[in-house]
């Protein structure tokens, strides 16, 4: 968590500021500007933080980090945020591989995904089903029925 404060602006900067430099291919500008308002709640910044820490773009790769902030998003319903905790949890990267984990969460992405991208997140939900039991499926679809989104406080 060093690094946190280590990039953290004098300043505060705005969250299209973050986008601008994410869309240029400056992720060190994009993280330094992500990560204050990640650590604020935001929950946009929060999934692109965790997306830059998957992928060590502008910080070091720490997949423990980015689940951090992939699920700090994701129970606030992004669902960008939820996919790509359910890919971790497939994966076991960052978090302990746990199969009802990831299908929650990719069941929850998928459900609330906007049309252009349903049906893709819909297939990846549906391979990481074909690898779980009768007993796991219903498990994995009672906790996504049971979860709420939640707000940082």
């Amino acid at each position: 968590m060093f690094l946190l404060c280590a990039v953290a602006p004098a300043h505060a900067q705005s969250l299209g500021q973050g986008l601008a430099a994410f869309k240029r291919q400056d992720y060190v500008a994009a993280s330094r500007v992500f990560i204050p308002l990640a650590e604020r709640g935001n929950v946009a910044a929060q999934s692109y933080l965790g997306f830059l820490f998957e992928t060590g773009r502008g910080v070091p790769q720490n997949y423990t980090e980015a689940a951090m902030w992939y699920r700090r998003a994701a129970e606030q319903g992004d669902t960008r945020a939820q996919y790509s905790l359910g890919l971790l949890y497939d994966r076991g990267q960052g978090v302990p591989q746990d199969i009802v984990e990831a299908s929650k969460w990719l069941n929850l992405s998928a459900a609330a995904s906007p049309p252009r991208v349903r049906e893709s997140r819909a297939r990846i939900r549906d391979a990481v089903t074909t690898k779980m039991t009768r007993g796991e499926i219903a498990q994995a679809r009672l906790r996504a029925l049971e979860w709420a989104p939640s707000r940082e406080r």
